[in-house]
């Protein structure tokens, strides 16, 4: 017998690619459960499953940067209390992210791809449930988006929850709306600015904007700290909420349509965002 649920929850995070650097992504999780029944004719209550998996990627992959410890020019510490992790883009160019511990998690791969951190999460997960189950599939499934999205990665230094932490991200879509009707164009053009970018804050930069952008900044959780290059950066100024992102995003786009009454839909990740107008 199998017991499966679809879209279970989805996770929201960053990873590093070997070619195109920080990454934010978004994805929905499926579970498939394969045992045997107990004696209440189920192989394992569906209430069961939903908060043990959800709690386990909450506290794991949720809102983390996840590295693959078998890149190239990667060079890791670690101790009880935090992660350092510095790496070279195949430019030349380098990365450099100091976060407590929990916010950065090392997977044994070569690379983050949705089968291999599945495989990875897989072995861990298992131990979660009952003597029944016997078996389990873990799929990761990005959303289907029609139209224009790009990937983000930012940090909210105010947030209480898992949000602070400087190296998390989504893959979003955007809608943009000018006089009422979809402006498919300016969706484009402004997913192709935001495409596989670090949206920083300007009070958390501390080097001024040269040709690497340094942030760092106190948070509940801890001190956390990051470096990338400038190309590679989006810089506002308020926090890099998705409420924010919308209506820097409006502004930004009245700018190049005065004459037009400007609404943005800003997604962050799944299902959910901001709307601002201008």
């Amino acid at each position: 017998m199998k017991l499966f649920v679809d879209n279970l929850t989805n996770v929201d995070f960053s990873y590093l690619d070997a070619r195109r650097g920080l990454l934010g992504e978004s994805w929905l999780v499926q579970l498939v459960l394969d045992g045997s029944l107990n004696e209440q004719g189920m192989i394992c209550d569906f209430g069961i499953v939903k908060k043990a998996v959800k709690r386990w990627f909450d506290d794991c992959i949720d809102h983390a940067l996840v590295v693959p410890t078998g890149m190239n020019d990667l060079i890791l510490q670690q101790d009880l209390q935090q992660t350092e992790v510095a790496w070279k883009y195949p430019d030349g160019e380098t990365f450099y992210c100091r976060s407590p511990r929990q916010a950065i998690v090392l997977v044994e791969l070569d690379s983050v791809t949705p089968e291999g951190l599945a495989r990875w999460c897989k072995d861990q997960l298992l131990a979660l449930f009952p003597d029944e189950v016997q078996g389990l599939e873990i799929s990761f499934v990005p959303e289907s988006i029609p139209g224009a999205y790009y990937h983000y990665s930012h940090g909210l230094q105010q947030h209480d929850g898992n949000c602070q932490r400087i190296a998390h991200g989504h893959r979003s879509r955007i809608e943009i709306f000018l006089n009422g009707q979809r402006a498919p164009e300016e969706e484009a053009r402004w997913a192709e600015t935001l495409r596989d970018i670090y949206i920083g804050t300007r009070s958390h930069l501390q080097n001024g904007e040269g040709a690497e952008h340094h942030y760092r900044y106190d948070a509940p959780q801890g001190e956390f700290e990051i470096k990338l290059p400038a190309s590679r950066c989006h810089l506002m100024d308020t926090e890099t909420t998705v409420e924010q992102i919308a209506c820097h995003l409006a502004e930004q786009v009245k700018q190049t349509n005065p004459d037009s009454n400007v609404m943005v839909r800003a997604f962050e990740g799944v299902g959910k965002g901001a709307i601002a107008t201008a």
